[in-house]
């Protein structure tokens, strides 16, 4: 028996094979909506998952246990809050980092990073003739490095007295580095920032990039957080009204606080943040917090729904591609089951069943979708590795992609094929013999 189910697989392979050779151009057309939704599936989700990996990466530079206090962030945003709602919010200020490291027992170190926001924190940084392009010009304390998990390739970070005193000391990114101090060794030399020299103290090595893209990452340098209180203006306390849309220049000048907690302790740490922050800004049992407490963890949720309702809508794009190639192997299934009307008559009359029937037409479908399949898988491989070429954007093709890809293929051939394999085996054969 299974010799005899293997010869006439082989059979209906080879018939196949043989269908597609004399039809090319109708074979090609039956199987283009299949082609088209698994090169979509395959190509996009080589991309998506790519992305995906690079910024997990990413987010988890900041570290496992650190909590960044924002004035707002994407939480917000996400968790349905008008921009606006959470433009007109306090900022976060310096003096509730002090406070922080002060009142939370749990907490281990606080660093206050200053200029991520507002109009006056990207400059141009000379030396001699050369100079950068537009730098962010980040203000923070001398834990920055401990608490931002940077690693130092040359020189040093801030000390305490340099922060304390204002000294117009700076760190420099990759960016300026590589721009201003071509095969010189930086640590020492004076830069210009605007109108006020500062001294290289050290050089941060490659920070990673937003999904592995060239977001500029590297694009700063870091000086004293008082120094860039006294250079670039200090952060306003409290939100800004004005007339009009209500939106000023100062609230976006607001400080973000990176808090690390003692070992094991993170959520006690959270809780003793939140209610320092919630007795400063006054916030009654009854109100919202009106900032943000976001950690590794919750950045990461927050992507897992936003990848997974991307990832649902591509599915479903692409099934209808699917379908749409799926119709059009029935519609040329019944084509030829109606072609091939006498060979059916003939075949019967010869002996073979109606489950034979049935499987010759089935197993044809299916390998006329599959070869869609291998074709799409093809396609959609060489898009995501054209794209990861020109534009350096990063891709994953990992092996269930491609069986993903095959399964969805010959279970179009399968449920669209069934019908027309169906009538094909219900034929009786001295109808079949006489049709015309």
């Amino acid at each position: 028996m299974a010799t005899i189910r293997s010869g006439l697989l082989s059979e209906i392979v080879v018939m196949s094979w043989d269908t597609l050779r004399a039809n090319k151009m109708r074979s090609a057309l039956t199987v283009l909506g299949v082609v088209i939704g698994i090169t979509s599936i395959v190509g996009m989700t080589s991309l998506i998952r790519g992305f995906d990996q690079s910024l997990r990466d990413s987010i988890k530079e900041l570290g496992p246990n650190t909590i960044l206090v924002q004035k707002f962030s994407g939480l917000s945003i996400l968790s349905g809050k008008s921009f606006l709602e959470v433009i007109r919010r306090p900022n976060i200020t310096i003096e509730d980092a002090r406070a922080i490291g002060e009142e939370c027992p749990s907490v281990a170190l606080v660093d206050v990073w200053l200029g991520l926001y507002g109009g006056n924190s990207r400059w141009r940084m000379f030396y001699g003739h050369e100079k950068t392009k537009q730098l962010l010009i980040m203000g923070a304390t001398e834990n920055f490095a401990e608490v931002n998990f940077a690693k130092m390739e040359l020189g040093r970070t801030f000390v305490p007295a340099e922060v304390d005193h204002r000294r117009a000391v700076v760190i420099l990114g990759q960016t300026p580095y590589q721009s201003l101090f071509k095969n010189v060794d930086p640590i020492g030399k004076k830069v210009r920032i605007g109108t006020n020299e500062f001294t290289v103290i050290g050089v941060m090595g490659p920070r990673p990039n937003l999904g592995g893209l060239n977001s500029g990452a590297d694009d700063l340098a870091v000086i004293p957080y008082t120094t860039h209180e006294k250079f670039f203006g200090s952060v306003q306390k409290g939100s800004a009204k004005a007339s009009g849309s209500g939106i000023t220049p100062s609230m976006f000048r607001t400080a973000m606080i990176a808090v690390v907690p003692a070992e094991d302790s993170r959520e006690k740490a959270m809780a003793e943040v939140e209610t320092v922050m919630r007795i400063r800004h006054n916030l009654k049992l009854d109100q919202a917090n009106d900032f943000d407490l976001a950690t590794q963890d919750a950045a990461l949720k927050v992507w897992d729904q936003f990848s997974s309702a991307t990832f649902l809508a591509l599915v479903v794009i692409s099934s209808i591609a699917l379908m749409v190639g799926g119709i059009g192997v029935m519609a040329i299934m019944m084509i030829s089951v109606t072609e091939r009307t006498r060979e059916i008559g003939v075949r019967k009359a010869l002996g073979a069943r109606r489950r034979e029937i049935l499987w010759q037409f089935l197993v044809e479908a299916v390998f006329l979708t599959s070869g869609g399949g291998l074709l799409g898988i093809m396609f959609g491989s060489s898009i995501g590795i054209g794209v990861h070429w020109a534009t350096g954007f990063p891709i994953s093709l990992p092996w269930w992609s491609f069986a993903i890809g095959i399964g969805f293929s010959a279970s179009v051939g399968i449920f669209f094929g069934l019908f027309p394999a169906f009538k094909a085996s219900r034929l009786d054969p001295i109808e079949a013999l006489r049709y015309e």
